[in-house]
């Protein structure tokens, strides 16, 4: 199950929309190539072939995602610690606020984190004033739920 936002499940099926009228192309370039004559050598079919494996994976691989996509709402109540929750924190070093989401749309540098890392775990489930433990490499980072939103 992976969760992500309406915005992103929508971004994601136009691309898979894109991938799959890219097959017409990619077959047009594969019967060209063939056209030509002898394909055992053709640097062209073969970049044709390259191309339509790779546009079939990621066909596959977005059809996946979207099949078992939980999509989370905006809009929800956040009365504990949820994917899709804005979580406000702080630590003995400062105050920090994250966003917990799906592994798709995780991007740490800008406060999204995953709900599979080992921060967003360790927030799962846990309400305004917990205290939480991440084990990181470099030791224990201990942070206060100050707000959940």
């Amino acid at each position: 199950m992976k969760y992500i936002s309406s915005e992103k499940f929508k971004e994601l099926r136009e691309t898979l929309k894109e991938l799959k009228e890219n097959r017409k192309e990619i077959s047009k370039q594969i019967h060209e190539a063939q056209e030509r004559g002898d394909i055992s050598e053709s640097a062209e079919y073969a970049e044709a072939k390259e191309s339509q494996a790779f546009n079939e994976g990621k066909i596959k691989e977005l059809e996946q995602l979207l099949g078992e996509a939980v999509i989370i709402s905006k809009d929800r109540k956040c009365d504990k610690a949820e994917v899709g929750c804005r979580i406000i924190v702080k630590n003995s070093e400062a105050k920090r606020e994250f966003i917990l989401v799906g592994s798709e749309e995780a991007d740490p540098l800008s406060g999204k984190i995953s709900n599979e890392s080992p921060l967003g775990r360790a927030f799962l489930g846990k309400e305004k004033g917990d205290e939480v433990i991440v084990h990181t490499p470099s030791g224990k980072v201990h942070y206060k739920i100050l707000e959940i939103k």
